[in-house]
């Protein structure tokens, strides 16, 4: 009986390990920012687009035009249990050019500096998406109009 009670003991504080263990926090890192020191080589109004490049490497993402400004993103994202994640930490290094692509300001920001800006992926929805391939190929039965058939 004391066997039974002991083992039943060993089993409960086992899984109550697990369970603690499960609901621990995971964090995440995504993206990337240079640090302070490869920044330190680069001078405002003197380096160069070529020069970024060549120091820190070219950004993942860019201005919206092909000469626009770099922009390095890293975010750090908490998920805890089975919660959405979080995202704990987030910093924006911009460095913007003038018209003759020199640097004309190099830009850090975080999470403290305002809200939370969502980067996500804009995917264009397609309207054929509800709509089964019968249904799509029987629909324009009956939308036939006649005096378009002998034009």
């Amino acid at each position: 009986m004391i066997g039974v009670i002991f083992r039943s003991g060993k089993a409960l504080a086992v899984l109550c390990f697990l369970a603690m263990a499960g609901c621990t926090a995971t964090y995440s890192n995504h993206g990337y920012v240079p640090s302070e020191e490869d920044l330190a080589e680069l001078v405002v109004g003197v380096d160069s687009r070529a020069t970024v490049d060549d120091a820190i490497g070219a950004p993942t993402a860019s201005g919206v035009l092909s000469d626009g400004d770099y922009y390095y993103i890293r975010s750090r994202f908490r998920t805890f249990g089975m919660f959405r994640p979080e995202v704990v930490e987030r910093q924006v290094l911009a460095i913007s050019f003038d018209d003759s692509d020199t640097i004309r300001n190099i830009e850090r920001f975080s999470l403290a500096d305002g809200n939370i800006v969502p980067l996500t992926r804009r995917v264009t929805d397609s309207s054929v998406v509800s709509n089964g391939f019968l249904r799509q190929l029987l629909g324009n039965i009956g939308n036939i109009d006649p005096s378009e058939l002998f034009n």
